[in-house]
């Protein structure tokens, strides 16, 4: 029977971690946590869990960082991080490397007090934080097998990526027919044009001053803040300041750029680049070399053949946070560019456009879904697929985008699409994260086990 040790960064994610971890041991695995929230904690105790805490202590001064990272084979620091250098706006590199070295401390005591003959495996819910990244790398020092959580390509199921924080390859592997519940799926959406929103973001999915006078997320703000100055608990995203400067920021960019939408049935011809969530682990540890999305805006507009345009739309759950001052410079510099209102749907976007340009987000999943020249820049789960066109180096990206625009255009035959949408299906399983339903905790439990604990 294999112990499952999970990790858990702040409280909403505790709520539904505690209903699965009491799930799992009525089904008789031994749970324990790994917390690095200071309330977590204290909700996990009281529900008889065992609990690591793993905070790291800010009054550490021990600058032997280098053979720590080396006794855990942590190379490439700068890569690892780089996440919350933009997540917060992290500046200081010797905290980072403190905090960095103490998590793998705490976690890696965790690991080796919560281990029974090695038969335990860690889960996280797949991101770039230090806190992640500690845990991952203390795990797979004590030869504990780290699975990844993350959203899958359909809305109610997940990917489970084992000890890598690479996307999950997903070839054209499956030769059967297509069952009947993915063809469902698929019509269906092909049909509403309904995108992938976890339930876990779907606040998310608004407007920055929505966001900003949303009542829920006031109170979540006053109670970090009372949690953080008053009673003194250490929180994961303690970064309160600058989370409420980045909203702000937001708010007075969409305001900025709402007067430089261009309408959709005005496009002509166009190639479509979805932006990505700037500063999100798709990009800076997937793909970092693209991390700057402006700059390939940029190489986009200078290397489209002179019979299209670039059009560029925000992603809906973060409008405003691209910078306005160089998205509008760009918009100034070339009139082969046009931006997108963000509400417009992002398959009406998708089929008026001629191709569309990825680096790894969903929207090229989609376009591959509606038969639609995609090309690919970074790790995706679909760069494996003869549905699109895998870019392996950026400078070669005018001759791909002449290629893939050359009439006559290549014809994907509607049966292979619906079978690599069939594999991707079964690449992934039922569940949510961070919805405490009684039926989707039931269902993830199960995935869980059947994904990480049978292997």
């Amino acid at each position: 029977m294999k112990r499952i040790l999970i990790s858990t960064l702040a409280e909403y994610q505790t709520i539904f971690w505690i209903e699965v971890g009491k799930r799992l041991r009525e089904l008789g695995y031994p749970v324990a946590f790994l917390s690095f929230d200071d309330r977590s904690s204290d909700m996990l105790a009281a529900n008889n869990f065992k609990v690591y805490s793993a905070v790291p202590e800010e009054q550490s001064t021990d600058s032997n960082h280098e053979a720590i990272f080396e006794k855990f084979g942590v190379t490439d620091l700068n890569h690892w991080l780089s996440h919350e250098r933009f997540a917060f706006g992290i500046t200081n590199t010797t905290s980072q490397l403190r905090r960095f070295s103490e998590i793998l401390r705490t976690a890696d005591a965790a690991c080796r007090d919560w281990r029974s003959n090695e038969n335990v495996v860690l889960i996280q819910e797949l991101g770039g934080f230090l806190s992640v990244v500690g845990s991952y790398f203390a795990a797979r020092n004590n030869n504990i097998d780290n699975w990844f959580i993350e959203p899958s390509f359909f809305r109610g199921r997940m990917f489970f990526l084992r000890n890598h924080f690479s996307a999950l390859k997903v070839v054209d592997s499956y030769s059967g027919s297509t069952p009947d519940n993915v063809l469902h799926y698929l019509n269906e959406t092909l049909q509403k044009g309904t995108i992938v929103i976890p339930k876990k973001d779907s606040h998310q999915y608004t407007t920055a001053f929505k966001k900003i006078i949303n009542l829920r997320n006031a109170r979540r703000l006053l109670q970090k803040l009372i949690d953080k100055y008053i009673h003194q608990k250490k929180q994961e995203f303690g970064h309160i300041g600058s989370h409420v400067l980045t909203h702000m920021r937001m708010l007075w960019s969409s305001y900025k750029l709402r007067s430089q939408y261009s309408a959709l049935d005005d496009m002509g011809n166009f190639i479509y680049y979805p932006l990505h969530v700037p500063g999100d682990m798709a990009l800076t540890l997937r793909s970092p070399h693209l991390l700057d999305q402006l700059s390939l805006i940029d190489t986009l507009c200078r290397s489209v053949p002179i019979s299209h345009k670039v059009a560029v739309k925000e992603h809906p759950a973060m409008i405003g946070a691209v910078d306005a001052r160089r998205l509008r410079e760009l918009l100034r510099r070339y009139d082969n560019l046009r931006l997108l209102s963000p509400s417009i749907n992002n398959y009406a976007v998708i089929r008026k456009a001629s191709a569309v340009v990825s680096i790894n987000s969903k929207s090229g999943a989609e376009a591959a879904l509606l038969g639609k020249p995609v090309l690919v820049l970074g790790d995706a789960f679909y760069g494996a697929s003869s549905l699109v066109y895998k870019l392996n180096n950026i400078q070669d990206l005018p001759i791909a985008l002449s290629t893939l625009l050359k009439p006559p255009q290549k014809t994907i035959d509607r049966e292979m699409i619906e079978r690599y949408f069939a594999a991707v299906w079964l690449h992934s399983h039922p569940g949510e994260l961070y919805v405490a339903e009684p039926d989707n905790v039931n269902i993830f439990a199960l995935s869980l086990i059947e994904a990480t604990t049978k292997k």
